[in-house]
């Protein structure tokens, strides 16, 4: 499912894990990362509290999301989709969130 309520993302039914897209803009830089706590992690993206990729380049944009019920299936899912060229990546994106919007709402109300 594409937008989850606060309580499907931070329930712990065992580890969950969520694969997920942060952006610059809409078609701008893209990161794929993947995480068990997806409202910490976005935040911390959003707030630059972690030197990397997404600081470097700005990305605090939520694009898009996908929960997995276990981290293990999630991580082989980040791996693949990494591999993706930019297209499938926008595809992807855009077939969910077609106008960009940053999801940081949808997850934290």
């Amino acid at each position: 499912m594409f937008f989850c309520s606060r309580l499907c993302i931070s329930g712990h039914m065992g580890k969950r894990g969520y694969v997920y897209a942060m952006a610059s803009e809409r078609n701008g830089t893209l990161y794929i990362g993947v995480t068990s706590d997806l409202i910490k992690r976005v935040w911390e993206h959003k707030e630059g509290c972690v030197d990397g990729f997404t600081k470097k380049y700005g990305c605090k944009l939520l694009v898009w999301f996908q929960a997995f019920d276990d981290i293990t299936t999630a991580i082989q899912h980040e791996k693949a989709i990494k591999k993706w060229n930019r297209s499938w990546k926008l595809r992807r994106i855009e077939g969910l969130n077609p106008d960009w919007r940053d999801l940081w709402d949808e997850i934290t109300s």
